[in-house]
């Protein structure tokens, strides 16, 4: 058994930007992934967005560390060479009800922190993007766009260099409290096991992290833990001319008991258009990527309203992900779970749960919210 100080598991963005951040000061510090690489599942299956903080009700985690890390995030990208463009967004209203809410999205994202909003009529609107349609819009210049494997590589990168260990093909197959921390039981892909006594212990496991923290002693259904499964699926225009027409991210306004922020059009940094994503809550013990092409009317139907110069055969399936969300179709607003388990008698264990969108924004914030979490156990 080997006797350390952390042991990080999910090698999401999340868990990624935590291990880079606590090897800055603690050597001893593991990160375990159980699949052959890093970002395999929600975090290489997303629009790839940095966001601004707009949506999320003002004090809430999601809100406050979305405005941290659109920031942190930028810095983080300028300083390492990592492909980025602050692109900006358009939040458009397409009629009078969408018109009124966009100022309350407004008021809201301008008390969350968000940078630069500002309201636009539809003349101004032409001016930005000529060929969109909408009767007003919110603009964002701080949102922008992100190679996320490319950041993932840098966090991967810096925390080996600072000494930090990542292992792969390692599934945790058990966590016990112990005198000083917790037994970390380990499978590798070859059958092998190993154990770790770690005095903290991260759960950044993403699709698992409920899982996780059932296995390590917490009643998920007590603690309201559980997590739901929504699939999430893109088309891509494959027009490139159509694609060169809108220069930035195009967003609907929300529906305000809406699980997501509705299909959107994203920019790639390669030039490229996507739509989407949907939401379709699914079965957790039996999902696929797959996505059916018969939903091509659906996302045409949807976008049309604000890219007129759209034809239902200029979309073609793309790629789907899931997202771990703690809220279930149609159920209020649920906030991000970052919980250090004293208060269950679990002192040591740090459980993120239901790291949603914006939780790659989030990334770096989240990572130092942890990281003075994790100090004051180890002080």
């Amino acid at each position: 058994m080997e006797n350390v100080d952390i042991v990080v598991i999910g090698a999401g963005v999340v868990g990624l930007a935590i291990a880079e951040r606590l090897s800055k000061d603690y050597k001893s510090i593991y990160l375990l992934e159980r699949h052959g690489s890093f970002g395999q599942e929600t975090s290489s299956r997303n629009s790839e967005v940095i966001h601004a903080g707009i949506y999320y009700p003002i004090g809430s985690l999601k809100a406050k560390l979305c405005v941290e890390g659109n920031r942190m995030l930028y810095e983080i990208c300028s300083r390492n060479n990592i492909a980025h463009s602050r692109i900006g967004k358009l939040i458009v209203a397409t009629n009078e009800e969408e018109e009124e809410e966009l100022v309350n999205l407004f008021e809201r994202g301008k008390e969350n922190g968000a940078a630069e909003l500002k309201l636009l009529s539809s003349l101004e609107v032409k001016a930005l993007e000529p060929h969109i349609q909408a009767r007003a819009a919110m603009y964002s210049p701080s949102t922008g766009i992100i190679d996320t494997h490319a950041l993932m590589k840098y966090f991967e990168e810096a925390c080996k260099h600072q000494g930090g260990e990542v292992t792969y093909n390692c599934k945790v197959t058990g966590i016990v409290k112990s005198v000083n921390g917790y037994v970390v039981d380990v499978r590798e892909a070859s059958g092998e096991s190993f154990t770790f006594n770690a005095r903290v212990v991260i759960n950044s496991a993403g699709l698992e992290s409920d899982t996780i923290a059932q296995m390590a002693g917490i009643d998920i259904m007590k603690a309201e833990y559980g997590l739901k499964y929504c699939k999430g699926r893109y088309f891509r225009v494959a027009n490139q001319k159509k694609c060169a027409k809108v220069s930035r991210l195009i967003y609907p306004v929300p529906h305000e008991k809406a699980p997501g922020l509705g299909v959107h059009v994203t920019k790639d940094l390669a030039g490229g258009m996507r739509l989407g994503p949907d939401m379709l809550y699914i079965d957790r013990s039996n999902f696929n990527y797959d996505v059916e092409p018969g939903l091509r009317t659906k996302f045409f139907e949807s976008a049309v309203r604000f890219l007129p110069f759209l034809e239902e055969h200029d979309l073609t399936p793309d790629t789907a992900g899931i997202r771990p969300k703690l809220q279930g179709e149609n159920e209020n607003f649920r906030d991000f779970i970052i919980a250090e388990e004293s208060a269950r008698g679990l002192p040591g264990l740090i459980n993120l749960i239901g790291i949603e969108s914006p939780g790659l924004t989030c990334a770096p914030a989240i990572a130092r919210y942890v990281a003075d979490l994790a100090r004051r156990i180890l002080a």
